[in-house]
């Protein structure tokens, strides 16, 4: 059983460099992500991400030491940033800080991407070299890319399904009435933690269609540059 614990691939050469991508690109996903959400709360009145020393670069602060640990051992983690609904003005500005977190991953992938993808029609000796070649640090750079902006279209689907406590919940309820009643419903938190449970079974899909976006994007970008090299 231990064996299939995801920090397993930390001890193993041909698995180390994915290992520490990982780490990597969801400790800085996540950051970003709940900076996103502080910002656009404080954009639309609420100063609590402010007066709880919350707009800071340092995963602690955002993750804690329990996502943390999750990260490292099962390859999952989450964060947090603490706002007040009822200091917002605008009659959307819940579903506007819910959208900030989403948007941030969308942007991240969309920029990570189109810039491996650049790197590699350029110079594709240099940063995709033939199956079976060493590596080199140009060509990690492009893999670590490649994960960046795939774990990125991955969260930014993830955050946004409608289920509590994810993004989509938030951004739901805030154009749907009905929706946002029925969340505050204590008797129907339960079927909310079921439903939750099941995106997780279903995680698996949810991954294909983040890798199918992933290479339908690349596609376009790189179609997009063999457009303006003609």
């Amino acid at each position: 059983m231990l064996d299939n614990l995801f920090i397993q691939n930390a001890f193993h050469p041909e698995t180390q460099f994915y290992f520490f991508s990982v780490v990597i690109t969801v400790t800085i996903s996540i950051v970003l992500h709940e900076l996103a959400h502080g910002w656009a709360a404080i954009r639309c009145g609420d100063q609590t991400p402010i007066t709880h020393n919350r707009m800071t670069g340092n995963p602690l602060i955002h993750m804690g030491p329990y996502s943390i640990a999750a990260l490292l051992c099962f390859g999952i983690a989450w964060g947090q940033m603490p706002i007040d609904p009822t200091r917002m003005r605008g009659k959307y500005a819940e579903a506007f800080v819910a959208v900030a977190g989403p948007a941030t991953n969308l942007i991240l992938a969309l920029i990570t991407l189109a810039a491996m993808t650049i790197m590699i029609t350029v110079a594709p000796d240099t940063f995709n070299p033939p199956a079976g070649t060493d590596l080199t640090i140009p060509g990690q750079l492009a893999d670590f890319l490649l994960i960046f902006g795939n774990i990125n279209f991955l969260l930014c689907l993830f955050n946004l399904i409608p289920i509590p406590p994810l993004d989509g919940s938030a951004i739901l309820a805030n154009f749907y009435r009905p929706y946002a009643r029925l969340l505050a419903d204590p008797s129907k938190q339960q079927i909310f933690l079921f439903a939750f449970i099941l995106v997780f079974i279903f995680a698996g899909q949810l991954f294909a269609l983040a890798l199918t976006v992933t290479e339908i994007y690349i596609d376009l970008i790189t179609s997009l540059l063999q457009l303006l090299s003609l």
